[in-house]
């Protein structure tokens, strides 16, 4: 019984890992999708800067090319990410799936096992019963 407590005890380290690796990617698509709106703020602020001046309007073209290589980066790190916090949800789900059928198997032997003790004792409380009843005969 106690090689099981130890495996549960690493398959609850393991699954806890498997859900930190999650949560920093999805920490990382949160980001991404910030950066992705705050560039598209900063896209549209620069578009109003462009309209007020004939300076700031020729510049605003380079300016409109490096946002839209910006976000193609973003989008394609994006997919990534996304297609890396797909298979990490289901190694958390598969994880604690384990993890589970693991302490079901224990909760299971420790319920045998009390049984079992329980079995043992009322034996022994029906033999002294017994053994009282014929000491009174």
């Amino acid at each position: 019984m106690k090689g099981l407590a130890t495996l549960i005890r690493f398959k609850k380290w393991n699954l806890d890992e498997k859900r930190r690796a999650l949560a920093e990617l999805e920490r990382l698509e949160r980001n991404l999708r910030t950066e992705l709106s705050d560039l598209a703020d900063e896209l549209q602020s620069e578009q109003v800067a462009a309209q007020s001046s004939l300076e700031s309007g020729f510049a605003y073209a380079d300016f409109a090319r490096s946002v839209r290589l910006r976000r193609d980066r973003i989008d394609e790190s994006l997919a990534s990410i996304e297609k890396q916090a797909e298979a990490a949800r289901d190694e958390v789900a598969e994880a604690f799936e384990e993890l589970k059928r693991y302490e079901l198997t224990q909760a299971g032997r420790e319920r045998d096992a009390r049984a079992q003790a329980e079995r043992r004792e009322q034996q022994t409380l029906d033999e002294v019963a017994q053994d009282a009843y014929r000491r009174r005969r």
